[in-house]
């Protein structure tokens, strides 16, 4: 095996130089449509204290206490018991970061610093020695630095409020370092896994197809989302084969007809792939008015009787007059947003539309409300 993966490789890459020439227009690299299992960025959080603040952080917050005996703690001193320190030059904060795939001890990465309590604004603070924490409860990052605001807010005696974007997160440019590196599997197994972003079996295949052509045996599909790939143990053989594969161009399956629906916004989105049988749309807005005009009704002169209020009602309708679009057979996206705009509907219009497209069986595509 180890013999032929010079030769291998040689003719993976030339498979690329001459089979990917006449690349279809909507082509696409396999590594745009998915990636390798295992490699990807891990979160880590942290709970810390800013200090230095001019006078805009927290007071006698709980959080604060317990951060700050947290902190002493570390540093070998003890908080008296009782005392409940009311700092305004500090802030407990939350703070979060991704650890990229591969990241090595020493390398520094990106934090971004919350508050949690009532503290007002982060500017001019800076973030003390917080250790960062992965899911498992292991500590793989420690952060601290000076943070960047990019919100204002400013207060007045008289109670006036000046607030510019959010000034109570901040960010640290490679404010942390990097102290124990995630495994991935990658120099220990043989099979590799890579799982596309979006299930799809003909994609899938495709991409498959694509492999063996250029090395044969080496992919097979477990289902709609995963390819198993057998690939040489060496790493250094290893990299440069996952690198070409990403590099293979195919043309992926069609996307699926599908309307997305936004009923708190009224956004509706309409992908390409969506067609309409026939159909026929009549909308219009009937509205009905009801105006009460009481009349004063008085008694007669000398008699027992009291003023009273008679109702009168008038009511009146108003329907307007709107045309009616009418769909042949295989309508087109552009087609139907013609339509509908030369009926004048609105967007929360344009949803009940289409709820009713789908439901008379007209809307050939799949409506996701979200």
């Amino acid at each position: 095996m180890q013999r032929n993966l010079p030769w291998m490789l040689a003719a993976l890459f030339a498979g690329l130089t001459v089979y990917l020439a006449p690349v279809h227009a909507h082509a696409e690299r396999v590594r745009d449509l998915g990636q390798f299992q295992g490699v990807r960025s891990n979160q880590l959080t942290g709970y810390g204290i800013v200090v230095g603040l001019p006078g805009t952080g927290d007071d006698n917050l709980e959080y604060l206490t317990q951060a700050m005996k947290g902190v002493s703690g570390r540093m070998g001193l003890t908080l008296p018991a009782g005392v409940a320190p009311g700092l305004k030059n500090a802030a407990a904060v939350m703070v979060t970061a991704d650890l990229p795939a591969f990241a090595k001890p020493g390398q520094r990465i990106d934090v971004t610093v919350s508050t949690i309590g009532k503290a007002k604004s982060l500017r001019g603070g800076a973030l003390i020695i917080t250790p960062l924490y992965g899911a498992d409860g292991q500590i793989y990052a420690m952060a601290q630095g000076n943070l960047a605001v990019g919100g204002l807010g400013i207060s007045a005696n008289d109670g006036s409020k000046l607030t510019v974007n959010i000034p109570t997160v901040g960010r640290i440019a490679e404010g942390a370092s990097v102290e124990r590196a995630v495994a991935t599997g990658f120099d220990s197994q043989q099979t590799l896994r890579w799982n596309l972003f979006a299930a799809d079996f003909l994609t899938a295949s495709r991409v498959r197809d694509a492999i063996n052509q250029r090395m044969p045996g080496t992919a097979s599909v477990e289902d709609g989302v995963t390819l198993a790939l057998t690939l040489p143990i060496e790493s250094n053989t290893r990299a440069s084969v996952m690198a070409a594969i990403e590099m293979i161009e195919i043309q992926p399956a069609e996307t699926p007809a599908r309307v997305i629906v936004n009923s708190r916004t009224g956004t509706v989105v309409i992908n390409s792939a969506v067609r309409l049988a026939p159909a026929a749309i009549s909308h219009g807005k009937l509205t009905v008015r009801v105006d009460e005009n009481p009349t004063v009704v008085q008694p007669a002169p000398f008699s027992r009787g009291q003023t009273a209020l008679e109702p009168n009602s008038d009511i009146s309708t108003e329907e307007e007059d709107r045309a009616v679009a009418l769909f042949q057979p295989g309508a087109s996206l552009s087609q139907v947003v013609d339509a509908l705009n030369l009926l004048g509907v609105t967007p929360s219009d344009l949803v009940a539309i289409l709820e009713a497209l789908k439901q008379a069986g007209a809307l050939k595509a799949e409506m996701v409300v979200i």
